[in-house]
């Protein structure tokens, strides 16, 4: 074995150890969730190897799935999810079309103002936000959770960043052969445009899956709760169940997983296919 073959294999060791060490330090948070989740008062053990030490049970499951309002919490999520989902890969792959296709007044400082958008923390806009609401009278409604989120400023930059990379040939004779604009946009550019909306859907979803902040500001009965904020209610004042808690987080990050699990391809793809520039 010669000096360059061993130097090889010793910094593919290094990199595969390295890159273990890193998977297990970022799954560390979910494999104590779950364990937490399969005991029964982890909070009366008083170290670790007594907790590992003690009997399994998958009552806490069973109690969460049983409850009343897990149901409804867990259907509200994913109603708004799939809603906010759909609105984004609509509005921002024509806005995205719009801002790389079409020349009109402002357009570079309208787009200017969309990446200025992207800067600005969401607590930022918390309370205009909520005052915006009540003016509307969507306090603890469907729209306050759905409305302001159909359209996400990395949206429109990455359908617009992606259909920059698109050859214009095939609208072009969709045009000459009397296509209309609508036409060309949702028969023709989308379907190029999948591996983009693909990220899209899965950001939307996940970030509307997992938003916390404003449906705990625009709700106030359990009717229209999501599942983040239901899982608040198992911190009272002075103590927390933290066996049903971590349960219900553990049901609640299932479709996270999945989703990651079966799109990460697309995922990794979608994300660097529109790197181009204008």
């Amino acid at each position: 074995m010669n000096h360059t073959t061993l130097r090889s294999r010793f910094s593919a060791a290094w990199r595969y150890s390295f890159l273990s060490a890193a998977a297990l330090l970022m799954s560390f948070p979910l494999l104590w969730m779950l364990l937490i989740a399969l005991k029964e008062r982890p909070q009366s053990y008083s170290s670790f190897w007594e907790l590992l030490a003690a009997p399994f049970t998958l009552q806490n499951f069973g109690d969460i799935l049983q409850a009343d309002t897990f149901g409804r919490y867990f259907l509200n999520s994913l109603v708004i999810a799939l809603l906010v989902t759909l609105g984004n890969c609509v509005f921002c792959l024509t806005s995205g079309y719009a801002f790389a296709r079409k020349h009109f007044r402002g357009r570079e400082l309208l787009f200017a103002s969309v990446l200025a958008v992207m800067m600005i923390p969401p607590h930022v806009v918390m309370i205009p936000l909520y005052r915006m609401m009540v003016a509307f009278g969507w306090i603890n409604t469907y729209q306050a959770l759905i409305f302001p989120w159909l359209v996400t400023p990395f949206g429109v930059f990455l359908l617009r960043q992606y259909v920059l990379s698109l050859p214009r040939d095939v609208e072009d004779a969709a045009r000459m052969d009397g296509a209309s604009e609508w036409y060309v946009v949702f028969r023709i550019v989308m379907p190029l445009c999948k591996p983009a909306l693909t990220v899209l859907a899965l950001y939307s979803f996940l970030a509307s899956w997992n938003s916390f902040l404003f449906p705990f500001l625009f709700t106030n009965d359990a009717a229209h709760r999501t599942l983040t904020v239901g899982l608040a209610a198992f911190q009272s004042k002075n103590t927390i169940d933290w066996s049903h808690l971590m349960a219900g987080a553990g049901i609640s990050a299932l479709p996270v997983v999945a989703l990651f699990l079966v799109f990460q391809k697309q995922i990794i793809q979608g994300m660097t296919a529109g790197a181009v520039k204008e």
